[in-house]
C-alpha cells in the first residue's frame, strides 16, 4: 500500500518525457498525491475511532486499486495526474496502522512496534524504488504500474484474514458515541488537537523532515538520469536498495526512543541527519559520494517519525486515530509542497537548488526538535 506512492520517484524523468512535461509539471504528480493524501486522511482516518479499521482498510484498498488501474490505462499526462491524485486520497491504511496496532500493544512497547511498522513502511518505499527502476529500465514504465494493480488487488483480499476486528484495550475515553454524525467525528479532531498542541509541532516537524526525504529523492532521479551524469533510471533503483539499512535500525532506533524519551531522541536525529545534508552538495558529483549522506539520511530519517509519533501515541486509545489524522494531514500538506519544491528547484538551479532546500528545511527541523524539548522539560518541571 505504501509504495504505491513511491513507484513515479525514480521514473519520473522517464513519465515526463513520455508526456511531454517538464520538471515543474510532473512534479505536481507526487505532490497532488501527497496533498491528496492529506485531504483523504483528515476526512475519512477519524473513521478509525468509531468504526472497524479492518473494514476501512479493506475500503481504502479497494479505493487504491481502482486509481491504480486508471493510471494504468491513461493515454494523457491529465488523466494519469488524476489517477495519481485519487490514489492518494486512498492511500489511508498505512497510517490507520499505526493507531490501530498502538490499541494492541502494552504502552513500554509502543516505541518498538511503532518502529517495526515504520520499517515495514521503509520496506515498501525500498521495493517501490528498486523495482519500478528495474522494470522501467528493461521493460516499460507503464508496466510497474500493472504489476502495482496485481499487488493490491492480492493484498486487499488477504487484509480480511489478518487483521483483527477489536483492539484489547479497555479504554474508551473520549470515544465517538455511536449518535454522532460523521461531520461531528470530523469536526471533534480540532478540540483534541487544541488541547494536544504537541500534535501539531510533531507533524510540523515530520512535514519537514519527510519534505527532505521527497525534495532529495525526485532532485535525484532527475540529477542523475541527466546528460551530465548519464545513468539510467535502474541505477537510481539500485541506488535506493541503500535504504534498506533503516529496515535494521529503524526498530533499535525505536527501542532506543523507549529508553531516552521521544523528544531528546528526535532532537539527536535532526542534528544527524543535518550532517548528512550538509554533504549533498559537495558530493553531488559522485554517485559513489552521494551514499554516504543518503545512508545517513536514510537512517536516521525514519527515527525522526517514529520518535514523533511516540509523542502522542502513549494517550487515550479511543482518540489516537483522530490525533495521528492531525499529525499526519500536516506532515503531507508540508511533504506535497516539498514534492514540487523538489522538482521545481532542479529545473531551476539543478542539484544545487534540492541541495539548498534540503538544508533550509534540514536547519528548521533541528531547531523546531530543540523548540519540543524545551516545552517537555518546562512541562515536567511544573
Amino acid at each position: 500500500m505504501v509504495a504505491n506512492a513511491y513507484y513515479i520517484h525514480p521514473i519520473i524523468a522517464e513519465v515526463a518525457a513520455y508526456f511531454k512535461v517538464d520538471e515543474a509539471t510532473i512534479g505536481l504528480v507526487p505532490a497532488l498525491n501527497q496533498i491528496a493524501l492529506a485531504l483523504g486522511i483528515f476526512l475519512m482516518l477519524p473513521l478509525g475511532d468509531k468504526f472497524s479499521n479492518r473494514t476501512l482498510s479493506i475500503y481504502f484498498a479497494i479505493g487504491q486499486t481502482a486509481s491504480l488501474l486508471l493510471m494504468v490505462f491513461a493515454q494523457g499526462f491529465w488523466m494519469f495526474l488524476a489517477g495519481s491524485t485519487v490514489l492518494g486520497f486512498f492511500t489511508i491504511t498505512p497510517y490507520l496502522l499505526t493507531a490501530y496496532a498502538s490499541k494492541r500493544v502494552r504502552p513500554e512497547r509502543l516505541g518498538a512496534v511503532t518502529a517495526r511498522l515504520t520499517a515495514g513502511t521503509i520496506l515498501g518505499i525500498l521495493i517501490a524504488r528498486t523495482g519500478a527502476g528495474m522494470v522501467a529500465e528493461f521493460l516499460d514504465w507503464r508496466l510497474v504500474y500493472v504489476i502495482a494493480t496485481g499487488l493490491m488487488v492480492a493484498t486487499t483480499l488477504c487484509l480480511p484474514f489478518i487483521m483483527e476486528g477489536r483492539a484489547i484495550s479497555a479504554q474508551t475515553a473520549a470515544r465517538p458515541r455511536e449518535e454522532d454524525g460523521y461531520f461531528a467525528l470530523v469536526l471533534s479532531l480540532f478540540p483534541l488537537l487544541r488541547q494536544h498542541p504537541q500534535v501539531l509541532l510533531s507533524g510540523a516537524i515530520q512535514a519537514l523532515n519527510f519534505g527532505i526525504f521527497l525534495s532529495v529523492w525526485l532532485g535525484l532521479a532527475l540529477h542523475l538520469t541527466s546528460p551530465e551524469m548519464g545513468y539510467g533510471v535502474d541505477i537510481v533503483g539500485y541506488l535506493a536498495g541503500f535504504a534498506a539499512i533503516a529496515i535494521y535500525a529503524t526498530p533499535r532506533i525505536g527501542a532506543w526512543a523507549d529508553k531516552v524519551g521521544a523528544e531528546r531522541a528526535r532532537l539527536t536525529l535532526s542534528i544527524i541527519q543535518l550532517g548528512g545534508v550538509v554533504l549533498l552538495y559537495p558530493f553531488g558529483a559522485s554517485l559513489w559520494l552521494l551514499i554516504i549522506p543518503l545512508l545517513v539520511m536514510n537512517t536516521v530519517g525514519p527515527g525522526i517519525d517514529v520518535s514523533g509519533r511516540m509523542t502522542f501515541l502513549s494517550l487515550a486509545p479511543a482518540i489516537r486515530t483522530r490525533l495521528m489524522t492531525g499529525y499526519i494531514v500536516v506532515m503531507f500538506v508540508g511533504a506535497g509542497l516539498a514534492s514540487w519544491a523538489g522538482t521545481a528547484a532542479y529545473g531551476w538551479a539543478g542539484w544545487t537548488g534540492n541541495a539548498i532546500i534540503a538544508l533550509v528545511l534540514s536547519a528548521t527541523l533541528v531547531m523546531l526538535s530543540a523548540y519540543a524539548l524545551r516545552l517537555k522539560r518546562a512541562a515536567a518541571s511544573h
